[in-house]
Order: structure tokens, then sequence, then C-alpha cells
């Protein structure tokens, strides 16, 4: 059986496979440009070649052809009774060399088709940076740390979906003495906490073990955070209470803006639970 596509996606992979044709032709443009030049450039310092070669030769004044001739009239004289030496060959061939490349010199302000370079160059360069952005864009915002959020320099929390936590519907399925893993600063996991008069805590507690990392579950059950790597726990508040791990869990300031969305806001003051400035500062 034929199975069916919604429109929606059909429409998707027509708009796929459309800017996959256009990116492909945008990169066979500079191509054919490149083709194009070099064959005119080609045809240009053929013609160019001819056109100088006999200039050169005509370009000398009657004295100089004068004196050239009697010294070719002499050179022929000398062949007929003195064998020519290798310095002499090796001379001829120099001053030959230096005679046709004085011929298809080219001068510097007189460059053929400087304009049509310039163009080219610059549909090169606009062409390769169009696909080069379209494949660099998604690897950045990959790499990209996430964005702070509000307007007040907090961080949205957000649930297990990707959504912003409303205070109101967060208490409405959350009881007394709840806590819940969200995402806090950093992207970091962290526990929302529901107070016994079914208030939000004005805190969040950091997941992250401060042993070797690894994310704190919460025992409802015994009261406490604990570990399953090492054995390390945590009371209700995260204040270590036994090892290996070396500190208490970090906090985080719990806000509520006025649109009703829950705010982690970095915590810099002293730790209410030891009393000692905070170690994640």
């Amino acid at each position: 059986m034929c199975g069916y596509i919604e429109p929606e996606a059909g429409a998707c992979l027509i708009c796929f496979s459309l800017s996959s044709v256009v990116l492909k032709a945008l990169c066979l443009i500079p191509l054919v440009f490149l083709l194009l030049n070099i064959k005119s450039s080609i045809t240009k310092t053929v013609s160019h070649f001819h056109l100088k070669l006999p200039m050169a030769s005509s370009s000398l004044s009657p004295a100089t052809q004068l004196g050239s001739s009697r010294s070719s009239m002499l050179a022929m004289s000398r062949v007929m009774f003195v064998k020519p030496t290798n310095h002499q060959m090796v001379r001829k061939e120099k001053i030959g060399l230096r005679i046709a490349c004085q011929a298809t010199s080219i001068p510097a302000d007189n460059v053929p088709d400087m304009e049509k370079r310039k163009l080219l160059n610059l549909l090169l360069v606009g062409a390769l940076s169009l696909p080069t952005g379209f494949m660099l864009v998604p690897y950045a915002t990959f790499f990209a740390p996430p964005g702070s959020g509000g307007g007040g320099g907090g961080t949205p929390a957000k649930d297990a979906l990707g959504n912003d936590v409303i205070a109101a519907e967060w208490l409405k399925t959350h009881g007394a003495g709840d806590r819940t893993l969200t995402q806090g600063l950093k992207g970091d996991p962290t526990y929302l906490v529901v107070e016994n008069d079914k208030t939000l805590a004005t805190y969040g507690i950091n997941a992250v073990c401060t042993h070797l990392g690894c994310v704190v579950p919460w025992n409802k059950a015994e009261n406490k955070f604990l570990c399953p790597c090492h054995g390390s726990q945590y009371n209700a508040q995260g204040r270590v209470v036994r090892g290996p791990a070396p500190l208490s869990l970090a906090l985080a300031h719990a806000d509520i803006d006025d649109s009703g969305k829950v705010l982690f806001v970095p915590w810099v003051e002293t730790d209410f639970r030891t009393g000692d400035a905070p170690w994640w500062s």
C-alpha cells in the first residue's frame, strides 16, 4: 500500500529539494564564469602575442636597422671563415629570448578584462559565502550557549518538555514538599522546591553532585538527595550530610516575574545553610 504523506510534510520535502537545487546552481555559476574567463584570456593573449611580434621588429629606428644590417653582413662574412664558438651561440640565444620576452610583455596599466576579473571575483566570493553560511549557521547555534532569557537578567525555568514554568500552573500539579527537576542556569538541572505551605521556595537547588558531577535524585521516602554514583547524601535543602562529596549543592534564586514565569537568578549572597560564602560564585 502507498503511504500517505501529510501536505505539510510534502511541502517541506519540496522546499528542501528546491533549496538543494538552488544551492547546486549557485555553486555552478562561478565555475561557468571561470571557464569563460579562462577561454577569453587565452584568446586575447594569443592574439596579442601575434600582434606584438611583428611590431617589435618594426619599432626599431632606421639607424638601428642600418647598424643591424651591417652587423648581420659582417657576421655572415665571419661565419664563412671562422667557426662560431659556444659563447657566441649562447649569447645569440639570449638575445633572441630577450626580444621574444619584450615582444610578449604587456604594460601593467593595460591588463585586459580587469573589470570582468573583478566581477568574477565578487561573484565567486558571493556564491561561496551563501552555501557556506547556510552550513555554518546550524553549527553556530548548536555550540552557542543558551540565552539568558528574561529582561531582568534571569534565566526562565524550563520543564521536561522545554516550556517555561508558570508558578501558578506548577503549584496546581506539584504538592507540598515536592522537588522536581527543571532546566536552570547554564542549562544545569535544578530542583524547584515547593514548601510545606504549598508556596514556591525562593531558591532552587542545583542537582549536580559536588563530588564527580553526577545528577543527584530526590528520595522522598528518606527526605534526602541520594547520589547513586558514590553514595553522597544531602538534606532537603541540599546541604551535604555525607561524603565523599566535599560541598553542599549549589543554590540559585527562584524569582517570579510579572507574567508569572519562574526565573533563576545567580546566588551571590551568603549560603544560608552553612553561613559561608557561596563556593560556586
